[in-house]
């Protein structure tokens, strides 16, 4: 353990001494006996680096990594540029970490300030901060902002046809503050925009709508937008970043937030993690805004540098009066998100955005032309995601996906009782036509 652990048996022998005690046990003295586990821990024996890496060679074989994947629900499989790891990969990047005393870290702020440029740009928003842990938790902290600007406010409301996970959280975070979170129900698969006029009062903070939505669905960001400011409260969008390749910016349509997860710009599966998520908005709310910014400036030559602008954390000046304890960033995951849109330019996103909608387009036509399956929402505006029902079971037509190496949709009943037999699908520009017609065979079939 000296490669980890470093101290010696004759340094760990001269820190007892110094404190006055014989052995390891002596610190834990004051540990009644019935508490002390009395024995060591049920573990195997360690293992050399050579053993180690064959073991967790053998362990990663198990996995099926190379499936052709049509599931989405929030996590997705797009396209990454070859340059991205031969970038990220670097030492400098590699190791870096979020910036304390950080002018001295010219390019880690500068990267900082790239980012954020591209996210104001893509959103239309004034001010984004240094990037977030994930979309959830950037959603949740966009409510947490509509609370501290609006005070006096005692409820959140939030769509239905948001990501079932980031409302678990959001009910995690409010739950906590003593804040209520009010569901607004779904109309053919978008929010019921009556019910949110009903939802949505003088003492609502934020209203949380998802455009493209949980499932893929285009939803009327404006029409709640203006029921959230008849109100005075904010509009936070939860925003697919590809879409914004085709789809209008959130600070068009009204939204004065705009949060979602940048996973999709460059970032591997990854089982699950780590992912990104992104934060924007006017200028008016940057002081509410959790995390930094990166702002540019001269030194006293004349030359282009950059440094903390702003740093709204409880590390710093404001102390417990914060409005977040969020005080990391996703450094690296920002720098991958920067890297990729510098990549793709304007035009390549656009492309990858394009390729999206039409190969959503013609798997959506391609499964539901026989009738097995049909849509779950009609007459409805996706981007790459659709939702499907059958008469068949859905876990049985995933396995039989599963047998031909096709990682296939999100079986909705998990998260809705309702849509027994719902599948939602997702096509991405990385899927070919083959690989769609293949999907379409085996689940014709699939019983």
């Amino acid at each position: 353990m000296n490669k980890y652990i470093p101290n010696t048996e004759a340094e760990r022998k001269s820190m007892l001494e110094s404190m006055g005690m014989n052995s390891m046990n002596d610190l834990f003295a004051d540990i009644p006996e019935d508490l002390r586990l009395g024995r060591d821990l049920d573990i195997p024996d360690g293992l050399s680096e050579m053993e180690l890496s064959k073991h967790m060679s053998e362990l990663a074989a198990k996995n099926k990594s190379e499936l052709t994947c049509f599931m989405g629900a929030g996590a997705y499989d797009h396209y990454i540029p070859s340059l991205i790891n031969h970038l990220i990969l670097r030492q400098e990047f590699f190791t870096a970490y979020t910036p304390y005393q950080p002018e001295i870290s010219q390019g880690t702020l500068q990267m900082i300030f790239e980012y954020q440029s591209m996210i104001c740009e893509l959103t239309g928003m004034d001010v984004s901060n240094a990037s977030m842990y994930d979309g959830g938790t950037a959603c949740v902290e966009a409510a947490i902002m509509s609370l501290a600007a609006k005070k006096k406010s005692d409820n959140i409301v939030v769509s239905k046809t948001v990501h079932p996970e980031t409302i678990k959280l959001l009910k995690t975070y409010m739950k906590a503050k003593g804040i209520d979170v009010i569901e607004v129900d779904m109309d053919n698969g978008v929010t019921d925009l009556a019910k949110l006029r009903e939802a949505v009062n003088k003492t609502t903070a934020g209203v949380i709508v998802q455009s493209p939505n949980f499932f893929g669905i285009i939803e009327d960001v404006q029409a709640a937008a203006d029921i959230a400011h008849e109100q005075k409260a904010l509009c936070i969008d939860y925003v697919d970043p590809i879409s914004l390749g085709l789809l209008k910016k959130p600070a068009d349509m009204g939204a004065d937030i705009a949060v979602g997860d940048a996973q999709s710009f460059g970032s591997a599966l990854n089982f699950g993690g780590p992912y990104i998520g992104f934060l924007a908005t006017n200028s008016k709310h940057a002081r509410k805004m959790p995390g930094r910014i990166v702002g540019q400036t001269v030194d006293v030559e004349g030359k282009r540098g950059f440094v903390l602008t702003l740093q709204a954390r409880e590390q710093h000046i404001r102390r417990e009066k914060a409005t977040s304890n969020i005080c990391s960033n996703q450094g690296l995951c920002s720098l991958i998100v920067t890297i990729y849109l510098t990549t793709m330019g304007k035009e390549g996103l656009k492309e990858v955005a394009t390729q999206c909608m039409e190969k959503a387009q013609y798997a959506y036509k391609k499964l539901t032309e026989s009738g097995k399956f049909k849509p779950m929402f009609e007459g409805r505006p996706f981007f790459k995601e659709f939702a499907l029902t059958t008469g068949v079971d859905v876990s049985n037509v995933n396995k039989k996906l599963l047998e031909k190496d096709i990682l296939g949709g999100y079986e909705l009943s998990r998260d809705f009782k309702d849509m027994k037999n719902g599948l939602l699908l997702c096509v991405t520009e990385k899927r070919t036509k083959a690989e769609i017609d293949l999907l379409a065979q085996v689940m014709e079939v699939a019983e």
